[in-house]
């Protein structure tokens, strides 16, 4: 009969947890191993045998977060109310959530992958995969905008979710560099007046009708 392993004797969720706040404050690649599990309270092999890999330890880290960080902020894209006010509420969430000091600065998926090398380049095409959904669920809420009434058919849903993808990268950049909260609330103030502007603009190609 096959002599069973030692039995587990640390509390996974809590190691998780801890290893993806040394990810969202130092990237993968900055992530050391031995800053990973002192952060975790467990030694190389305890993690290895938890997590298989340090990129499968960063991707359940990642699912983690989007799980917990990113709940309100979809919560909010996807709440009553227009278009407009939803990406808004969005914003200003991320204005406060990436400048919050009880949690490290900006946004991990945003931020972990800068500095990459040769042997990370799969873990920044996941996180670019990541990326590429969050503009993907933005654009589906403008869709649902146009739709709805609240916004102009000859808005480009594409190039508008870009727009706000960007104001949000941008800003958890900033954060990082260490942008206040207010001061990224002035950011999504310039934003919002820009996405009026595009919703009173055309889509790419086709002539906004003369007001003469």
């Amino acid at each position: 009969m096959a002599k069973r392993g030692r039995p587990r004797t640390f509390d996974r969720a809590v190691a998780l947890r801890r290893a993806m706040e040394v990810f969202w404050r130092r990237g993968y690649q900055g992530a050391s191993m031995a800053e990973l599990t002192a952060a975790m309270g467990i030694a190389s092999p305890s993690l290895y045998a938890a997590f298989t890999s340090k990129e499968s330890l960063f991707r359940e880290a990642v699912d983690l977060y989007n799980a917990t960080e990113g709940l309100v902020p979809q919560q909010a894209l996807n709440g009553p109310g227009s278009a407009r006010q939803c990406i808004e509420a969005m914003l200003r969430h991320n204005a406060r959530a990436y400048t919050d000091p009880a949690s490290p600065t900006g946004c991990l998926v945003v931020l972990a992958a800068i500095g990459g090398v040769p042997e990370s380049d799969e873990v920044s095409r996941f996180l670019a995969r990541c990326r590429r959904r969050d503009i993907d669920d933005v654009r589906q809420r403008i869709e649902r905008g146009i739709e709805d009434g609240d916004l102009p058919d000859t808005v480009d849903p594409a190039s508008l979710a870009r727009f706000v993808a960007a104001v949000q990268q941008g800003m958890s950049m900033q954060a990082r560099d260490g942008a206040t909260a207010a001061e990224l609330e002035g950011v999504v103030d310039v934003a919002m007046a820009g996405w009026d502007e595009a919703a009173r603009g055309h889509r790419a190609g086709v002539s906004a009708p003369s007001r003469f």
